[in-house]
């Protein structure tokens, strides 16, 4: 073995942290995008711009999502196995609303009738509105802990249920999430759009800018708290509040998280209705890393904690599949990681510049 195991479990914990900022960077504006389409979007014409300003790219960034899905499921099976458990309601809702994503950019236009296109735009917004609500929720749940645990023979079980998941604390993730996803939308839509669409994307970024800095102040005010660590029914896990704080104080690097995610939101407030779009669309993606950084940071060594048997949280070091698993997989990171993003850098590259009206029109019959 080229690596030793403890070594392997934190690179695959930064690994996952990697997938999910990717996902939450591609196919976090799209779902942004999709959530802004009937506000953005007064009449067929704008609705299309809109659309076709993700229409490219939306399938290639869902890529992300899958492969967490997938790294989840290889590399720590048993907190893919809670997880699932745990949220098995709030994950078929993500499903469904998902489901509608392809239908909508596939079937919108095949009828000219208002009524159909304006049902498929809201289905493309509920594409994009709920699966980012979701995953804020589940965040919050996994902050406060899930009532799970295991039995002696290592089975799982649950006394959650779907409405327990939302919980104030859930639903004000579930706002910090929706915010953040529909800001760094917003500020796609600037750099893709022109005119009208992208006057009410400026507009749009500001209030959303202003939602995610507030929201994610606000939860981080509230956050909850565990601390413990080993492996399951072995370890001590003591729960109270402030212990998510401490890793910051272990770790003074660490605050670098929270600083980008309030900074990059309040830059993209500043620029909102700046000309320069490009800077305000990285801003919003430094938002979002630095987001999802301070959840990963906050919950180290955790990856699921048990509310309801401390002793069954799930840790870096005790929920990973075997260090040769773990080197495999390794191994065609390294390999197809620099092959995925070079194709997706040429996509952007061959698709650059901005979807208007008179585009649309010129290429009737492949937008």
């Amino acid at each position: 073995m080229l690596l030793d195991y403890a070594t392997l479990k934190i690179i695959w914990w930064l690994l996952l942290g990697a997938l999910l900022i990717g996902f939450a960077l591609t196919d976090g504006f799209d779902m942004g995008v999709g959530a802004l389409l009937p506000f953005v979007g007064r009449n067929d014409d704008e609705r299309r711009i809109v659309i076709n300003s993700i229409g490219p790219t939306w399938e290639g960034n869902q890529v992300w999502f899958i492969t967490a899905g997938g790294a989840t499921f290889a590399a720590w099976p048993l907190v893919y196995a809670a997880a699932f458990y745990s949220f098995y309601v709030a994950l078929l809702l993500v499903l469904f609303a998902l489901f509608m994503r392809p239908v909508g950019f596939d079937y919108r236009s095949k009828v000219p009738d208002p009524r159909w296109r304006g049902a498929w735009d809201w289905a493309l917004f509920a594409g994009g509105t709920v699966p980012a609500l979701v995953f804020g929720v589940a965040f919050g749940n996994l902050l406060q802990g899930v009532p799970f645990q295991f039995d002696g023979d290592m089975r799982i079980t649950s006394s959650g249920s779907f409405f327990a998941l939302l919980n104030p604390f859930a639903l004000l993730c579930g706002v910090v999430s929706l915010a953040m996803l529909v800001m760094h939308g917003a500020a796609f839509l600037r750099v893709k759009t022109d005119g009208i669409v992208q006057q009410r994307s400026s507009a749009a970024l500001r209030w959303a800018a202003l939602a995610t800095l507030v929201s994610f102040l606000v939860a981080g005010t509230a956050i909850p708290s565990t601390a413990g660590g080993a492996t399951p029914l072995l370890k001590h896990v003591e729960t109270g509040a402030g212990y998510w704080l401490d890793n910051y104080s272990a770790h003074s690097w660490s605050i670098i998280a929270p600083v980008l995610g309030v900074a990059g939101a309040a830059i993209a407030a500043w620029l909102a209705t700046a000309a320069r779009t490009v800077p305000a669309f990285l801003a919003t993606g430094a938002s979002v890393a630095g987001i999802i950084l301070t959840a990963g940071f906050s919950m180290f060594p955790f990856i699921l904690p048990s509310s309801a048997h401390p002793a069954s949280s799930l840790t870096v070091w005790d929920a990973m599949s075997s260090q040769r698993t773990l080197m495999i997989m390794l191994l065609v990171v390294i390999v197809m990681l620099p092959i995925v993003l070079a194709y997706t850098a040429w996509v952007y590259r061959v698709i650059r510049g901005k979807v208007t009206a008179q585009s649309i029109r010129d290429s009737e019959h492949s937008y």
